[in-house]
């Protein structure tokens, strides 16, 4: 290039940013259109507070994506943002809803709940039949042309409502000679008798209504209007029934008269208070049956990770041992459990122990004379569920054990050889201890886990035997979780979400203490090393 030429600019470098700041834009107004959708549907379902944080939220990642001095954020802003949506708002809304009466009687806004009321109409006795004529537009949308008895006459339209024919701005046609009305209004075309019948499905269904009053065509001739029924008073946060002249006060998720009697419609969700978390304390029949659960959970998780543990490191220690032929078959068939759906071998198993067609108690009353009622006895149904799930768990912890086992340094095990430890100090001394350190977090999460198994408790034993001295439904073998699940949907009183809420944070709040134990032991662990 000689002196004094100046290179081309490039095109291509030079619309890169732009295009850059093309497809960021274009991203974030979808994520923004998403946003506002879920924030539209949040708010009128009455979260309002979820809405907010929504919008929030979403604000934030427009601003850390549109401004250079935030770009470092823009690396973590998609994680924190799903974390917003998949932690916590579950953890936030499960709380909210422990302290409300969030049930199946009560899962509408309060603001829908009175809408369906004011919904509702009904025709006085006294009030005399309307006769109608159908009016048809070319769109195919109706006008409704109503008379009363004494002659007055009115035009119902879906838009505007039930008025006046005098008071109706439109172009009406001529008259017909044979009935008096109107041959069209507007572009509506009068219906004869024939053509209303074709179209009498369609008529009578037209939401024609307005404030105080609602059409209903009764037959081919005949029409009533009726008078709104319910109308609510938020300054006094009473609905009043003009059919029965009574007035309903806003109580506890239901519109109550003054003699307990409830509006007859459906119940909203109300915030109640600490309600929920008391009826666990105060109510000694689900107090005594959750702390007497408890233990049995803490020793059903306890057992089944230990149980696990045990079996998995022993697999290893002999997998792991380079003297073993075909190691690779042995491996490939141990973690066979692990590849099979736990639902597809719980009912395996629940099938193989069947007391009367099971093949394991065919074998043992053919060779042993026995047959346990695995499902009937409340220590052999909790020998049975701990049996069941050290076959469904022992493949994890062999392949997270054989890993650990694998990444221990060689030369730790020739120098205690070489100073004479055997084979079982050098597993005391060097195996155990580095192992632990390496998985200790991974038992932590499979205590945490089994805590909350609900699947094997209830698709092996529903939770039985039934205990006879329980007056709550609590089976023997039921944990915690289970025993929720059925006091919240399965006690006969519907689906009560709110309650099911409130014995999910008791059981966050137990196995976070727990956690938070186990945490320190394996720090404690980590220093000993």
């Amino acid at each position: 290039m000689t002196t004094g030429q100046q290179e081309a600019p490039r095109v291509s470098g030079a619309s890169s940013p732009v295009m850059s700041v093309i497809w960021r834009l274009i991203a974030l107004a979808f994520i923004d259109a998403i946003a506002i959708v879920f924030a539209y549907s949040f708010w009128s379902g009455g979260l309002a507070l979820a809405a907010v944080v929504l919008l929030v939220v979403t604000a934030a990642i427009n601003v850390v994506f549109l401004v250079p001095g935030l770009y470092p954020l823009r690396w973590i802003s998609p994680g924190v943002f799903l974390l917003m949506l998949m932690v916590v708002y579950p953890v936030m809304f499960t709380v909210y809803a422990a302290f409300t009466n969030y049930s199946a009687q009560h899962i509408l806004s309060k603001q829908q709940v009175v809408e369906r009321f004011e919904r509702q109409f009904y025709t006085p006795e006294d009030q005399a039949s309307l006769t109608w004529r159908a009016f048809r537009s070319p769109a195919d949308e109706f006008l409704i042309w109503l008379e009363d008895p004494t002659g007055r006459q009115l035009i119902g339209d879906p838009q505007r409502g039930v008025i006046p024919a005098d008071d109706y701005d439109a172009e009406f046609g001529q008259i017909d000679q044979a009935d008096g009305l109107p041959t069209r209004i507007d572009d509506y075309v009068k219906l004869s008798r024939i053509e209303s019948f074709r179209h009498l499905t369609a008529l009578s269904r037209l939401d024609i209504r307005d404030e105080a009053a609602q059409l209903r065509i009764v037959s081919l001739d005949r029409a009533e209007l009726g008078i709104q029924r319910y109308t609510y008073d938020p300054a006094r946060d009473v609905l009043t029934d003009h059919l029965t002249d009574t007035e309903y006060e806003s109580r506890r998720g239901f519109f109550v008269a003054e003699d307990g009697l409830r509006a007859p419609g459906p119940g909203f969700v109300d915030v109640i208070g600490p309600d929920n978390f008391l009826r666990v304390v105060h109510d000694h029949r689900i107090r005594d049956a959750f702390f007497g659960l408890f233990v049995w959970n803490f020793a059903f998780a306890f057992l089944s990770v230990a149980f696990t543990f045990a079996l998995g490191l022993a697999l290893a220690l002999v997998f792991n041992d380079q003297r073993l032929p075909l190691k690779g078959i042995f491996r490939t068939l141990a973690i066979i459990p692990y590849t099979i759906p736990g639902f597809i071998s719980i009912l395996v198993w629940a099938g193989l122990l069947n007391p009367t067609f099971g093949p394991i108690n065919a074998f043992l009353q053919e060779f042993f004379g026995i047959s346990p009622p695995w499902f009937a006895d409340g220590t052999l149904a909790k020998s049975a569920v701990l049996m069941v799930n050290l076959w469904l768990g022992y493949p994890y912890m062999l392949i997270v054990t054989l890993g650990a086992l694998q990444s221990i340094p060689g030369d730790l095990y020739e120098a205690a050889e070489i100073d004479g430890a055997n084979v079982f100090q050098r597993f005391k001394t060097i195996t155990l201890p580095l192992l632990l350190v390496a998985v200790a977090p991974l038992l932590i999460g499979a205590f945490a886990f089994n805590f909350n198994n609900f699947a094997i408790i209830e698709l092996l034993t529903a939770g039985g035997p039934a205990n006879p001295n329980a007056v709550t439904p609590a089976g023997q073998t039921d944990i915690l979780i289970s025993y929720s699940y059925r006091l919240a949907f399965a006690s006969g009183r519907g689906q009560d979400y709110a309650f099911a809420a409130a014995i999910s944070v008791f059981i966050f709040a137990i196995v976070a203490m727990i956690t938070l134990v186990n945490f320190r032991i394996s720090r404690r662990l980590e220093n000993m090393i």
